[in-house]
């Protein structure tokens, strides 16, 4: 019988598994050697990129992130919203980095107060054009009110956010407004004051102006208050106009009844826009 075996069997995929073999380690060479000295990010059209120069940046106005950092390519199929975790993440009361601002602007709030109640002579500041303060003793509020204020629309973030981030260009927060609606508020303005009342705070990191320039739009309605109308607006803590840096606002807003707080109202601020459910229906 004749042998065939060395006939019939190619030799040709010893060859091919050589070339394959050097092509892999030349890839694993050249991945080891590109990741460490890529620069990735996302573009503002969201697409992403992996580079290993600045100059080949592909867009403007990128946000460079680290590799575990790049968000997901399609978060619309997450079942829950990217950011939403990364926010409720980030506003947990529980979480001690949070408890940090908070203590700091509680202790802020009860020095400022002591100082104003030991002052002999306390300065006054007329109203101007930009702003018209509601102090809290117009309503009858305590120290501790006015804290529990100011907690009631921190802690409505986790269950509603609504919040406008103000950054600089490379991404430093210098303002964030924070909204909330609070049932008990309300029924503190009493029946001279028809509608929603929604509480807004304000916090800055460094200077920076802030104009209470607020429209409410619900299909139809459209609604823009009136910051020299008590039963529409008011500050209860701080001002508005020229704030400094780690300064705190504390104020409400009332809207028309007839807005459904149980569905989405575009709020708007400046040229800024968001889309807040303030109430779980």
């Amino acid at each position: 019988m004749v042998e065939l075996r060395d006939e019939l069997t190619p030799r040709t995929p010893k060859l091919w598994v050589a070339v394959a073999c050097a092509i892999v380690l030349a890839g694993c060479t050249a991945a080891s050697s590109a990741g460490a000295e890529s620069i990735t990010g996302v573009c503002p059209d969201g697409s992403i990129f992996i580079v290993q120069r600045s100059d080949s940046i592909p867009c403007r106005g990128a946000k460079r992130v680290a590799p575990n950092e790049v968000p997901p390519l399609r978060p619309e199929y997450l079942p829950r919203p990217y950011a939403w975790e990364i926010h409720r993440k980030a506003k947990d009361p529980n979480n001690p980095y949070n408890l940090v601002d908070a203590a700091r602007k509680t202790r802020a709030l009860r020095e400022k107060t002591a100082s104003e109640e030991r002052a002999v002579e306390p300065t006054y500041v007329p109203p101007t054009q930009e702003w018209k303060e509601r102090g809290p003793s117009d309503l009858g509020l305590t120290d501790g009110e006015l804290q529990d204020l100011f907690l009631i629309v921190e802690y409505s973030q986790d269950v509603a956010p609504a919040e406008f981030v103000r950054e600089t260009a490379d991404g430093r927060e210098t303002l964030r407004i924070a909204m909330a609606y609070s049932e008990a508020f309300e029924a503190r303005l009493g029946p001279d004051v028809a509608g929603h009342a929604i509480l807004f705070t304000v916090a800055t990191r460094e200077a920076a102006r802030f104009h209470a320039n607020f429209t409410f739009v619900q299909g139809h309605l459209s609604f823009q208050p009136d910051h020299r109308n008590h039963a529409e607006m008011a500050v209860l803590q701080g001002r508005l106009g020229a704030l400094g840096g780690e300064e705190v606002v504390l104020g409400y807003v009332v809207i028309p009844e007839r807005m459904d707080l149980s569905q989405p109202v575009d709020v708007y601020w400046n040229d800024r826009r968001e889309r807040i459910t303030f109430r779980n229906p």
